[in-house]
């Protein structure tokens, strides 16, 4: 049974306490958080990045959704243009897609050739190895749907005029796909799996448990991030407080029904 509104509002609020706890003790330390969201198309990872950030400073938490790349960037080292985006102490990036385009959706759609597919697998546990090394705490988190879920949300975002602008051909030519998108994941996770930068799939046929499941694992994972926020002095004004004056102000008109 799908999770209600209401219940997953109140499971949320007390993981959302903590992750700003989190941000404050990354903010205090200077830990550095990199947390990477992949999965097939409409699996949920917009709405779990949101659920993530919601409360977060925008100035400490930021997310990377990166187009694609331009022709300079096609002749760079492929890790190139995402090393810029890592975070600097005390700051935590949410990768909306990553690294990872290149053994899923550019393998399957024929962006990449077998070669620069192989090249990748080779590299992507060294450049990740050299993250971690670096002190740079990697989340890595995969989201499953099946197939009947995903047709049914590209349907939805089909007859949705808000949002349509989430249905990308791409996204429709990924329809005819999902068996090879299947084994490309399998080959993924075979050879980036590792003990410094393991993989952790989460079920997200219904995305509201997903969310709750995804965040309670990445709060556990962290090392205690307990860190008593900041005394704020608030002294009284000793006064009363001054009304605003709108004497100088044009009176906006009701809007006409």
């Amino acid at each position: 049974m799908a999770l209600k509104g209401k219940d997953y509002r109140t499971l949320l609020e007390p993981m959302t306490e903590e992750l700003v706890g989190m941000a404050r003790w990354a903010r205090t330390t200077g830990a550095r958080i990199v947390v990477v969201f992949e999965g097939r198309d409409t699996a949920g990872k917009g709405g779990a990045i949101r659920a993530v950030r919601d409360k977060l400073n925008p100035r400490q938490c930021r997310t990377v959704a990166l187009g694609k790349p331009t022709e300079d960037e096609q002749s760079q080292w492929y890790f190139q243009r995402y090393i810029q985006h890592l975070p600097h102490a005390g700051e935590i990036v949410l990768f909306d897609r990553s690294w990872y385009n290149r053994p899923g959706v550019e393998r399957v759609m024929g962006f990449a050739n077998d070669a620069q597919v192989e090249r990748f697998l080779d590299q992507a546990p060294v450049f990740e190895k050299l993250l971690t090394d670096d002190g740079i705490l990697l989340f890595k988190y995969w989201l499953t749907t099946d197939q009947e879920n995903q047709e049914e949300r590209l349907r939805e975002r089909l007859d949705d005029p808000l949002k349509r602008w989430k249905l990308s051909p791409i996204d429709l030519a990924a329809r005819e796909q999902y068996d090879a998108y299947t084994e490309a994941r399998e080959a993924m996770l075979a050879a980036t799996h590792t003990p410094y930068a393991p993989w952790t799939l989460v079920d997200f046929n219904d995305q509201k448990r997903g969310r709750l499941t995804l965040i309670r694992d990445l709060l556990d994972r962290l090392p205690d991030t307990h860190v008593e926020p900041p005394a704020i002095e608030f002294p009284d004004l000793g006064r009363a407080p001054k009304p605003e004056s709108y004497a100088a102000m044009q009176p906006i008109k009701d809007y006409p029904i």
